[in-house]
C-alpha cells in the first residue's frame, strides 16, 4: 500500500460526507500537513498522510504542534486504511 492509496481513501471517506479533502500547499513554509479537511458547518482539520511505517520529520511534527496550540485539530501519521476510519469517524460525528 501506498500513501496516494491512503490519501485517496481519506479523500472519498470526508467527501461521502459532504466534505472537501484537499492537498494544502504552503511555498515557503514547510512542515504543513498533507491535506486540509473541510466539513459543513465550517469544522475544519488538518492530515499528515504518510506511507505504512513511515513517520513524521521534526519540522512537521513542530508545525502540528503549532497548528495544535492555534485550537486547530491536526491527525498524525495516517499510515493505514484503519487510521483513516478513525478520521472519517472524527468527521462523520461533526457532519450530522
Amino acid at each position: 500500500m501506498l500513501e496516494r492509496d491512503i490519501e485517496r481513501r481519506l479523500r472519498d471517506r470526508v467527501k461521502s460526507v459532504g466534505g472537501l479533502c484537499l492537498k494544502f500547499i504552503t511555498p515557503g513554509f514547510t512542515g504543513v500537513p498533507d491535506r486540509i479537511i473541510l466539513l459543513p458547518g465550517g469544522t475544519m482539520a488538518f492530515a499528515e498522510l504518510k506511507a505504512p511505517g513511515k513517520r513524521e520529520r521534526q519540522r512537521q511534527l513542530f508545525v502540528q504542534s503549532v497548528l495544535r496550540r492555534l485550537g486547530f485539530t491536526v491527525f498524525s501519521a495516517i499510515d493505514s486504511y484503519e487510521k483513516v476510519e478513525g478520521v472519517f469517524a472524527w468527521c462523520r460525528e461533526r457532519s450530522l
